[in-house]
């Protein structure tokens, strides 16, 4: 074992000269260098595995399948981990040579390769993934330790072990299955993005439940990043969102998923505003973003509305701008609510992501699609979708809510929509919507607003279910009914 001389690992080097292991102890800021001290004595042919003390179910049968497949292939670097591999994440082993290692080391001047290791081996040599078992298709589970909901995991695993370091791996990982915060469904739900209004506010047509308490807002949180969900939505303008997402992610979940938030919508500031105000407003968005979310950079930061890339002669996209530049924001993104709006983004080059509302009825945008394309085939270009339950109006039954809505025959929508369900073969009107929406090939994620954790497992199975083809897809747009705006848009709604 290679550790550092740090004395807060004393303990631990006590502990393996009690079990008559060698360690070898060296400079807590060089781990490449422990590695290649603990290997003195060895030939430079000497095959070497390199395992990591958060994944404890690699076992040696693993091991000796990879050593058989690298002699086999004559590679000179071997990685099993994650889905390329198709065995959970942290069923992690790395095979290369002790020679490549050295040459490693005298090569590393980065304090990223001192710290991982291979980095030199694998830009040098390429990454071989060991795939042997990839038809379990297993990479989207979880088994190494990273917190202390992963150490509870692993802890239930071992827990009807009688001898837990002889349980073979594969036993482990089928017992994974059975804990908390592992995936529900075969594949990860790819294109399902968590939309949080609702952690921080009443929000929906169809809200019963209300704002759920953290707890449940937690718990809700970690089940849609253990299934798949890749972004979390929020703003400054939903609540405490913010706060709430912050104080779920904080024990050691910040880097399993990506927090898209929106600027304020700056409705205080006064349109004479000089740009120091300007800016003033901008940072401090920003900066109280920064503060909820525990964190001292954003991934995605949005404008809450599109018409801020110019209001005030461009002073706040210019500021953002900045702040990307100065490594505050991650990407930049915009909310749009028109055709018009959508288009303007589109020209915008510095605008990785754009936020739009969309539905199966929503025929609004039927003249954009093209545009959206083309600019994907351009440039590195994210659309997500929100409202493509139209904020729960099309799986509601009640007539109130359509009234709401401005919708006056909405008895033969809601005939459409369940005929359409039906002729799909959708279990739900919902998953009809939803199905829909996701099938697009222009859309790279679906904005979801839950308030439970039974609402992430049905929306989960919806989007790990099959997508629609594309001569369904037309036939279902050639016969939706036609709304007009006053019911396309929930801004227009009577309150």
């Amino acid at each position: 074992m290679a550790t550092s001389d740090e004395a807060t690992d004393d303990a631990l080097a006590d502990l393996l000269a009690d079990a008559g292991i060698p360690c070898y102890r060296g400079s807590l800021d060089n781990t490449l260098q422990r590695v290649v001290g603990a290997l003195a004595g060895y030939e430079d042919q000497t095959l070497v595995f390199r395992l990591t003390a958060d994944n404890v179910f690699p076992d040696g049968a693993l091991l000796d399948e990879m050593a058989e497949e690298f002699l086999r292939l004559g590679l000179r670097y071997l990685c099993c981990n994650g889905e390329k591999s198709g065995l959970p994440y942290g069923m992690s082993a790395e095979l290369t040579r002790a020679g490549y290692l050295r040459d490693a080391a005298e090569a590393a001047t980065s304090r990223h390769d001192q710290e991982h290791v291979t980095p030199y081996i694998r830009r040098t040599f390429g990454a071989t993934y060991f795939e042997r078992h990839k038809h379990l298709n297993l990479g989207h589970f979880r088994c190494t330790v990273d917190c202390f909901d992963d150490y509870v995991s692993v802890q239930h695993v071992f827990s009807g072990a009688m001898s837990p370091e002889r349980t073979p791996a594969m036993e482990l990982i089928d017992r994974l299955r059975s804990v908390p915060y592992q995936p529900q469904q075969a594949t990860p739900t790819r294109k399902l993005v968590l939309g949080t209004a609702q952690l921080g506010l009443p929000y929906g047509i169809g809200n019963q439940s209300g704002k759920p308490d953290q707890k449940t807002a937690t718990a809700l949180i970690k089940t849609a990043i253990a299934n798949g969900a890749a972004f979390l939505d929020t703003a400054r303008a939903y609540g405490d969102s913010e706060e709430v997402i912050g104080n779920a992610l904080r024990p050691g979940w910040e880097g399993r998923v990506q927090i898209i938030t929106k600027l304020s919508p700056l409705s205080e500031c006064p349109v004479e505003a000089t740009p120091a105000t300007i800016n003033a407003f901008v940072d401090a968005s920003i900066f109280r973003s920064c503060a909820a979310l525990r964190t001292q950079e954003l991934d995605v930061l949005m404008l809450h509305r599109a018409s801020h890339l110019s209001d005030w002669s461009g002073i706040v996209w210019s500021r953002l701008l900045q702040h990307k530049a100065e490594r505050r924001l991650k990407s930049l993104g915009t909310s749009v609510q028109s055709p018009h709006e959508l288009e303007q983004a589109l020209t915008e080059s510095e605008i990785d992501l754009i936020q739009m509302p969309f539905n199966v009825l929503d025929w609004r945008w039927d003249n954009q699609i093209q545009k959206i394309r083309e600019a994907k085939g351009h440039r590195p270009l994210t659309i997500h979708v929100r409202s493509a339950l139209l904020q729960g109006l099309l799986v509601s039954t009640k007539p109130e809510h359509w009234q709401r809505a401005n919708v006056e025959n909405s008895e033969s929508v809601r005939e459409w929509l369940a005929g359409q369900c039906r002729k799909a073969g959708r279990a739900s009107v919902a998953d009809f919507c939803l199905g829909f929406v996701k099938s697009l090939d222009w859309v790279d994620g679906v904005v979801v607003g839950m308030e439970s954790c039974e609402q992430v497992a049905d929306n989960t199975k919806i989007f790990c279910g099959s997508d629609l083809t594309g001569p369904q897809i037309q036939a279902i747009q050639a016969s939706r009914p036609i709304l007009d705006e006053q019911s396309l848009n929930p801004a227009r709604w009577r309150s």
